[in-house]
């Protein structure tokens, strides 16, 4: 039996607060045991002069931690489920999925109270395609550019007057305490969120039985359902950070409710749409979802966004 575990972890804000809050779940659940965090910098975290869909989209912020959680010096991360690539190293597992916070992007404006109050013109900073496609697609007036760092660094932009607004996780600023900056949240219906926003993954090695039966109780079931629906859709659509794409899954009694969209990186083309079914075909609805999209036209959308990319 370990009598130590190591969590490895970025070292923004917002990681440490996660790993940190698994940390204290494990202490109070197991007060025998030590709890430590090693803090490691990603390729995510050392590139922040270039937008993300340029240098790689998904797995930037786990790759180097999944090397050390591999080699054993560290037995946990603790990573934003929406950061997570769908398909992870040989010999890793996602061992748990927390229950899940506020899913909504949130608007946080020192100027305007909502996102319809914006003016013609107005600049808007956000470091997400998905975001940049659908609020476009609302809003063709707008100017949509990158920002890129942690979230204190994003909010002293918005601050010293670079955008009238900014576009940032809800949970992600509610986890951190400022909950006061956020203006108003965005609707699904106007922007549908990220694979899995606002759950926390909690990654082991897939060998590791004593480490995966300690975190079983950490394991959310329905979010963990809703989740693999979601992650499934990503999956067959084959898009990361890069392309804009949202899903949103729910879980209620024994049905699960799915609405996706694939849309163009200017927000021109915008496929939505959604599907109800039971739990236990979780998965299946996700791809059903995304085979559908991508019969629509999504396929054509994709490939088109690809060949933008390489240019």
């Amino acid at each position: 039996m370990k009598s130590k575990i190591v969590i490895g972890t970025r070292n923004s804000k917002l990681a440490l607060w996660q790993a940190e809050y698994v940390a204290n779940c494990i202490r109070q659940k197991y007060p025998e045991k030590t709890v430590e965090l090693l803090h490691i910098t990603t390729k995510g975290d050392k590139v922040l002069d270039v937008p993300l869909a340029k240098i790689g989209g998904k797995g930037l912020f786990t790759k180097e931690i999944e090397t050390f959680m591999l080699d054993g010096t560290i037995d946990i991360a603790v990573h934003s489920l929406k950061d997570m690539p769908t398909a992870l190293p040989s010999g890793l597992i996602l061992a748990a999925i927390t229950k899940r916070a506020d899913v909504s992007d949130a608007f946080v404006s020192t100027k305007y109270n909502s996102f319809t109050a914006l003016p013609p013109g107005a600049k808007i900073g956000t470091s997400s395609l998905r975001r940049k496609a659908q609020l476009l697609n609302a809003r063709p007036d707008l100017q949509i550019c990158d920002l890129r760092g942690n979230v204190n660094t994003r909010l002293d932009k918005l601050n010293q007057g670079q955008y009238d607004a900014i576009i940032l996780a809800a949970a992600g600023l509610k986890r951190l305490g400022l909950s006061d900056k956020i203006t108003a949240l965005l609707s699904p219906e106007l922007c549908l969120p990220a694979v899995g926003q606002g759950a926390l993954a909690i990654e082991a090695r897939k060998n590791d039985t004593e480490m995966l039966s300690l975190l079983a109780f950490l394991h959310d079931k329905a979010t963990a359902t809703a989740t693999t629906a979601e992650r499934a859709f990503l999956s067959r659509v084959e898009g990361g950070c890069q392309v804009p794409v949202g899903v949103y899954a729910q879980t209620k009694k024994d049905r699960i409710s799915i609405e996706a969209v694939i849309a163009s990186l200017d927000g021109k083309q915008l496929l939505r749409d959604k599907a109800v079914g039971p739990i236990t075909e979780a998965a299946d609805l996700g791809r059903q979802i995304a085979n559908k999209l991508l019969d629509a036209g999504g396929l054509a959308i994709m490939q088109q966004i690809g060949l933008l990319m390489e240019q």
